[in-house]
């Protein structure tokens, strides 16, 4: 269960879960705040706490909002896509059943004649889907035995907040279709994450050990993947 806790302009999700302290984090790409405590602890000292982490919380959600972010696309010839951080040009070509290749340098759109902007936008949207569920299934099947891990299932669709997620009770992790437009160490970076995370709850230092050992340069692909453009708003 969440609660909210208004602090002026500055919204907190406060979480309550088995953990040992509380725990801030600021989420990207909005910079949503989000504080996990133990059930023992009283919601005056969680405020406390984040009252005095305002002036880092804002900082942190400044340097968010400054990110640029990624230009609304029209799915026309020549326009500029990325996938896995490489630029293509988009080519549209008409056909009788629609689907998508990817070439050296183009994306190549295969759609009827006169099939309108929304409907090549689905069709664009299910195709990058898909690339995150295909490579983000070959690193569960390197990480998650290691981990000692049985995942239940990997989901993918867009979202506004995150890059990625669990839940544990279920044994499934989700993930950002737009992963698939930046480079591929940031799944890998995402998909490590999340697979800790159904080993161990918090980021306390068994959560740092495990990612370690999975991903020994996961801060940096961290730091990367949050400096790269957002999705249009």
């Amino acid at each position: 269960m969440v609660t909210r806790l208004d602090l002026g302009e500055t919204a907190v999700d406060i979480v309550r879960r088995e953990v040992k302290r509380v725990q801030l984090t600021i989420h990207p790409p909005t910079g949503r705040v989000r504080v996990t405590a133990p059930e023992h602890v009283a919601l005056e000292t969680i405020r406390l706490f984040a009252i005095a982490k305002l002036p880092w919380i804002r900082q942190q959600q400044r340097r968010l909002c400054a990110q640029s972010r990624e230009a609304p696309r029209d799915y026309v010839d020549r326009e500029s896509h990325h996938v896995w951080g490489k630029r293509v040009l988009l080519k549209v070509v008409e056909a009788k059943a629609a689907r998508v290749e990817l070439g050296p340098r183009t994306l190549i759109l295969f759609v009827r004649s006169g099939t309108p902007h929304g409907d090549r936008e689905v069709l664009l949207a299910r195709w990058y889907r898909q690339q995150v569920r295909a490579a983000a299934q070959g690193l569960v099947e390197r990480w998650a035995g290691d981990l000692g891990i049985a995942l239940q299932g990997i989901h993918v669709r867009r979202m506004k907040t995150k890059w990625g997620s669990c839940n544990p009770k279920r044994r499934t992790i989700r993930l950002n279709t737009e992963l698939a437009k930046k480079p591929r160490d940031c799944l890998e970076y995402v998909v490590a994450h999340e697979l800790v995370h159904l080993h161990e709850p918090t980021h306390g230092p068994r959560f740092v050990a495990l990612l370690d050992r999975l991903l020994p340069q996961w801060r940096q692909t961290r730091d990367a993947l949050n400096r790269l453009p957002l999705a249009p708003d």
